[in-house]
């Protein structure tokens, strides 16, 4: 009688938990590369170096890996942002953050771009999460920043768009990086996210913090 796959999957060995890995890595080759549509199971198994029908065996579905992925990739995207304290210095915290996400972008570009594809494409599987999971931190990290400005600590701004101008700042260099190295070309693109660390921090410290406040 066939074991149902549910405990299969209760019973998941070493060798399995290995072989999922591989298969998750080379679809993140692949989605990152050509986005959802545009990739195929066979190209992800051709990648992890495996048939088709024993890539089927961990993975029924393309959307099944593709969902895998971006699980894994919101969690570790979203750390940061967790981590942004109320009770912390605002300079600080800012700092902290676009450094955090300017490592991310450095460390885990094919996650960036895997992201930045579902986006292009309208979110079709994640939209439940955008609107969920990730406007509720948002939400509680725009509170932090308005309680910052109520006591002067930081400018008056609009929380929002300074979280998503973080965001677009620091991930250009992700999703954007062979431009990034064409324009800066071989005498500075080695240093790009030490250089635009410095830069970013600046940027937005300088426009946020109140003169007097800044590295008190």
């Amino acid at each position: 009688m066939a074991i149902p796959r549910a405990a299969q999957t209760q019973r998941r060995t070493r060798i399995q938990e290995e072989k999922e890995e591989v298969i998750l890595e080379a679809a993140l080759d692949v989605f990152s590369l050509r986005g959802f549509r545009g990739s195929t199971i066979d190209q992800i198994a051709e990648g992890a170096g495996m048939s088709k029908p024993n890539l089927l065996y961990y993975f029924r579905t393309k959307e099944g890996m593709h969902r895998a992925l971006i699980d894994r990739v919101l969690e570790n995207w979203l750390e940061p942002l967790k981590a942004f304290d109320a009770d912390g210095d605002p300079e600080e915290e800012l700092r902290s953050y676009i450094r955090r996400k300017l490592e991310m972008a450095r460390d885990f570009p094919r996650e960036s771009r895997l992201f930045a594809n579902e986006i292009l494409q309208g979110a079709p599987h994640i939209e439940d999460m955008l609107k969920g999971q990730l406007k509720e931190l948002v939400d509680e990290k725009v509170e932090v920043i308005r309680s910052w400005i109520r006591v002067g600590k930081v400018h008056e701004c609009d929380p929002y768009h300074l979280i998503f101008s973080i965001w677009s700042t620091t991930q250009h260099y992700a999703d954007f990086d062979v431009q990034v190295r064409a324009v800066l070309g071989d005498g500075k693109s080695t240093s790009r996210f030490e250089d635009a660390g410095r830069y970013l921090e600046e940027l937005f410290v300088r426009g946020l913090i109140p003169r007097g406040t800044a590295g008190a």
